[in-house]
């Protein structure tokens, strides 16, 4: 006897990119789950182990297809992703008849050629299902997204936390909405409303990033709307359709859609000059940091953070604090393969001489040449604790260094620093230092808001800084805040 359970297929690319990176990211750049593979995301705080947890409770038929992503990075390879794309479609042709589909996807994709991944991947599984299936999608909020993607899909699910640490609550969202549709037989319309604002990197756990996600969530409480959306933008790339979004979702009304749009947008534009940051050299961020006299004080590299597309391997911060002569304090993680490897060949015990950091540009800093005692090693298999709970990362060999009676934490592969597990993988407990330093924008609060008695902000030149005056804009043909005094938002 055939299933009568509804079938979704869940599918995705996700990429945040930087196009001021060097080079292509590349098929071997992403990492790749195809068919019942996907399942082993069941059970995290994801946005995939969301969609997969909803499916089961509502007893749908799940059609794992291919969920592609990778490090924030450079633009992508067009083969690359047109061979996605194309496993993507021929899964949805081997899998009809299909009620239903969730797509995983950021919003910042730029592919060599095709500036809007999302509007492109979008439209063409709409082209492949036709106009009667519902499709929806859950977003990081960083995306840059236009309308064309949003008229191909049924609903748009950003998450509203940075740190992102309802992912899978949004996806939760977006497979609830398929099943409602495919109760209740109607069509839900979406405006995408584009403010020309450049936003820093804005958490929305204090001050003015809180108190626009209060606003944006009282308005989403307006009879007939499903959702809103707030995209704070991603400012590092080159597109015509950078900017901030408000993307509304309502019950088939397309005039309450652009109302309440509108109306976020104004609010966002009225309040932009709050969210101007205050960017610290790394020597003024370290002397700030030397000034608390109690519990253990954070300070965030924002301008080398790896979920922004840098390197890892910056060596602003950590030279201020080797030269500030520090008591009591560690820094983790910095990326650096080649040091991890020489520590491990050398082993824990050992005094080696290491040339730190700095590998991949002169943007981000010197290496530094430094004679170090090799406390611990480890594998890099961690489990994420806070954003993103229970999801394996793989940061690859990782050494704890001791330099001038200062901890130093390396590892091999790319990613911000999350939660106090790449610390406590080599034995540190952080509660136990007067100053932790760390390469992350905001996602670090998930894990450190329980640690840190005070976080400092280091913004030294990287290629996530807060000054994003500093990036060429060729393809954007508007003015934009806070870059060009006569931007305006009408």
């Amino acid at each position: 006897m055939q299933s009568m359970k509804k079938r979704i297929l869940i599918a995705g690319i996700s990429h945040e990119t930087n196009t001021y990176c060097q080079g292509e990211t590349e098929t071997s750049d992403f990492y790749q789950m195809r068919g019942d593979t996907i399942f082993r995301a069941a059970g995290t705080e994801s946005s995939l182990g969301g969609a997969l947890a909803t499916c089961t409770e509502l007893d749908f038929e799940i059609v794992p297809v291919l969920i592609v992503s990778a490090q924030p990075s450079g633009t992508i390879n067009f083969e690359t992703y047109v061979a996605f794309k194309q496993e993507i479609l021929a899964g949805i042709d081997s899998a009809k008849p299909i009620d239903g589909v969730f797509l995983e996807l950021h919003g910042a994709g730029v592919v060599n050629g095709i500036e809007d991944l999302e509007g492109d991947l979008a439209q063409a599984v709409r082209d492949k299902v036709g106009e009667a299936v519902p499709i929806t999608a859950s977003f990081d909020l960083h995306g840059n997204v236009t309308q064309r993607m949003a008229d191909a899909l049924d609903g748009v699910f950003a998450c509203h936390q940075y740190p992102h640490v309802d992912m899978h609550l949004r996806a939760e969202e977006a497979i609830r909405l398929i099943s409602r549709m495919l109760a209740e037989n109607f069509r839900p319309v979406i405006h995408v409303e584009t403010v020309p604002m450049l936003m820093p990197t804005t958490t929305t756990f204090e001050g003015i990033g809180q108190r626009m996600l209060e606003f944006i969530l009282e308005i989403e409480q307006t009879p007939g709307v499903i959702d809103v959306s707030w995209f704070h933008g991603f400012p590092y790339t080159d597109i015509s359709h950078v900017g901030s979004h408000v993307v509304v979702t309502t019950e088939s009304n397309h005039e309450l859609a652009e109302d309440v749009a509108r109306r976020a947008a104004t609010h966002l534009w009225q309040q932009r000059e709050s969210f101007r940051p205050l960017s610290l050299s790394a020597e003024a961020a370290v002397n700030q940091a030397m000034l608390s006299d109690s519990g253990t004080v954070v300070i965030n590299e924002t301008s080398d953070n790896c979920g922004g597309g840098s390197p890892g391997d910056g060596t602003h911060l950590l030279k201020a604090m080797l030269d500030a002569e520090l008591d009591n304090a560690c820094f983790g993680f910095i990326v650096d393969s080649s040091v991890a490897e020489q520590a491990h060949a050398a082993g824990v015990g050992a005094t080696i001489s290491v040339e730190l950091g700095a590998k991949t540009d002169n943007l981000h800093g010197d290496p530094l040449c430094l004679t170090v005692y090799v406390k611990a090693l480890h594998d890099g298999r961690l489990i994420m604790q806070a954003m993103g709970k229970a999801s394996p990362l793989n940061i690859g060999k990782m050494a704890r260094l001791i330099c001038n009676g200062m901890d130093i934490v390396v590892a091999s592969r790319r990613s911000q620093t999350f939660d106090p597990g790449p610390f406590e993988a080599v034995g540190i407990d952080v509660r136990k230092y007067s100053i932790v330093a760390l390469k992350s924008s905001n996602h670090f609060r998930a894990g450190f808001s329980d640690v840190a008695t005070q976080i400092v902000t280091a913004d030294p030149p990287g290629l996530t800084t807060h000054h994003i005056e500093v990036f060429d804009r060729l393809n954007c043909d508007w003015p934009m805040w806070p870059v060009d005094e006569n931007a305006n938002y009408d």
